[in-house]
């Protein structure tokens, strides 16, 4: 960034955290919707902005925020920014701000059915006039084609548009390396291998510390559904989240299979040889229970989950409570895939009481956007400030890991917040980054998750059809899962299960219209 604007956003920091301002709460405007009211500032333009944040991390004090800063000196806005970890709550408070019709300027959708509801609802604005190649340049010049934006739209509505994402696939399962050295096992290449795996971790004292405390695999059910982490899916063919085959949708959640998946975890589950409170684990538990020893078997899918230099890793974690933790990745199923191709993630959404009352503010929302997607604003939400935090000769880019440490904020590294809007891809730009810290186990890991194969993916975005809820077919299916596993203890009444589901809550009328989205895709 031209170094004019850094002295005039470090002065508007300071200015703001004179001011008072600096009691914000992660970024919540203080007074609440009677302040977010006013279209126009002393500092500038009003906007708020709604997205999700890693578990562990949160936005600074303003004063202390240096993408703010920027962003509000370089565009003229005075910018309220609402960061929480995406889920029930994340929705329920996006919808009460919809009913108090207080709307987020802009926001990330997450909502189970894309935000085909609220298209429908007449609630988010239209994108035309605001998502463009001339409006957006660095956008669909580094991450988006029009193609895929036109494969995104919902009920032919142009009312969402996908963040940038990273399509490579960084879905593996780690395991206790140190526990295996320690019990003589090598790391399992197959299913039998794992579950041996599971029971040697569960029974056979991994840690040498004389007491039952251990246990095999574990994941978070979030106490409402069967997670998709588990092994078995993948050994009955089910790959995450869905893929096409023989001219059908295979849904991971919804397949004929998932009744042996069941069985399978069942049995895992009777034996004991899996974290028993893993249903009831949330958000980020069952990494904490893997971080303290408890468990020796997780997935991740970021490629830092265990590096060296991510000080937030799994590794990283486990080494602060023992030494000798070392988390390496592996697929249990040899070379078979565990996922299909990467697609588009969360949409950000424009809200249509700003399109209909003050358009302005969503022209200069999709500036600052396009502003992130570009190579400036990519540079300061994942390196920070070039000449402090990162060093910078032509294309190459050098981490002054010194100075990232000082930056960091107590409850997290804030700008995973900030950085919400790009994946960690310099290459786009052109970009090499050299960053000290990173190690030859971390360059090793990148390679083996890397190897992992992926399934073609679906050539589209799914959507629904109109008037249908998929939230209540998804939460009928997690339902029924959930009892089969806790109550009826065995799948045998899956196949009737999974009939209500695909008639009582039009399953059968949501996969048929995602399947005929799917074979005109790729006719085209």
């Amino acid at each position: 960034m031209r170094r004019s604007i850094w002295i005039k956003a470090a002065c508007a920091a300071a200015v703001i955290g004179a001011c008072g301002i600096g009691a914000w709460f992660m970024g919540v405007y203080p007074g609440g919707a009677a302040n977010r009211g006013h279209i126009h500032t002393q500092e500038g333009l009003a906007l708020h902005f709604f997205i999700n944040r890693p578990p562990s991390s949160a936005l600074p004090d303003p004063a202390s925020d240096i993408v703010r800063a920027a962003i509000e000196e370089e565009f003229e806005v005075q910018l309220t920014v609402t960061a929480m970890e995406e889920g029930d709550e994340y929705n329920t408070t996006i919808a009460s701000l919809l009913a108090a019709n207080d709307p987020p300027d802009m926001w990330l959708n997450i909502s189970p059915d894309g935000g085909a509801k609220y298209t429908l609802d007449n609630v988010l604005a239209d994108m035309t006039y605001y998502v463009t190649p001339e409006t957006m340049p660095n956008y669909f010049r580094y991450w988006m084609n029009e193609m895929e934006l036109r494969e995104y739209q919902v009920h032919n509505k142009f009312a969402r548009a996908p963040i940038p994402y990273d399509n490579q696939s960084y879905r593996a399962y780690y395991i206790r390396q140190d526990w295996l050295q320690k019990l003589g096992l090598k790391v399992p290449a197959t299913y039998e291998e794992y579950v041996d795996t599971l029971r040697a971790f569960t029974y056979d004292d991994p840690d040498g510390n004389g007491i039952d405390d251990t246990y095999g695999f574990t994941t978070a059910g979030n106490g409402v559904g069967l997670s998709q982490q588990w092994p078995e899916f993948i050994k009955h063919g089910l790959i995450y989240p869905a893929y096409f085959k023989d001219d059908r949708l295979i849904d991971m959640g919804m397949d004929e299979r998932v009744g042996a998946v069941i069985e399978d975890i069942l049995h895992v589950m009777e034996e004991g040889v899996v974290d028993p409170d893993w249903f009831l684990n949330k958000g980020d538990q069952h990494v904490d229970k893997a971080v303290q020893g408890r468990v020796g078997v997780i997935l991740g899918d970021t490629a830092d989950f265990a590096y060296d230099s991510n000080p937030d890793s799994l590794q990283s974690r486990s080494r602060a409570v023992n030494p000798d933790a070392d988390w390496v990745p592996f697929n249990p199923f040899g070379s078979r895939p565990l996922r299909t191709e990467a697609a588009p993630g969360f949409p950000f959404v424009f809200s249509n009481n700003a399109a209909g009352l003050h358009p302005e503010k969503l022209k200069r929302t999709a500036r600052i956007l396009d502003w992130l997607a570009g190579e400036e604003g990519f540079l300061l939400t994942h390196y920070g400030v070039e000449g402090q935090h990162y060093t910078r000769q032509g294309n190459t880019i050098t981490i002054v890991p010194e100075a990232v440490g000082e930056e960091k904020d107590v409850r997290g590294d804030f700008m995973k917040v900030w950085s919400f809007f790009t994946p960690n891809k310099p290459e786009v730009y052109g970009i090499t980054v050299i960053d000290p810290r990173v190690t030859e186990r971390d360059k090793q890991i990148r390679l083996t998750i890397e190897a992992i194969p992926m399934h073609e993916g679906l050539g589209t975005t799914l959507t629904p059809p109109l008037g249908i809820n998929v939230e209540a077919m998804r939460t009928r299916q997690n339902e029924l899962q959930v009892k089969m596993l806790f109550s009826d203890r065995s799948a045998a009444k899956w196949p009737e299960y999974r009939q209500e589901v695909l008639t009582q809550f039009h399953g059968d009328t949501i996969f048929h219209q995602y399947e005929q989205k799917i074979r005109a895709a790729h006719l085209k």
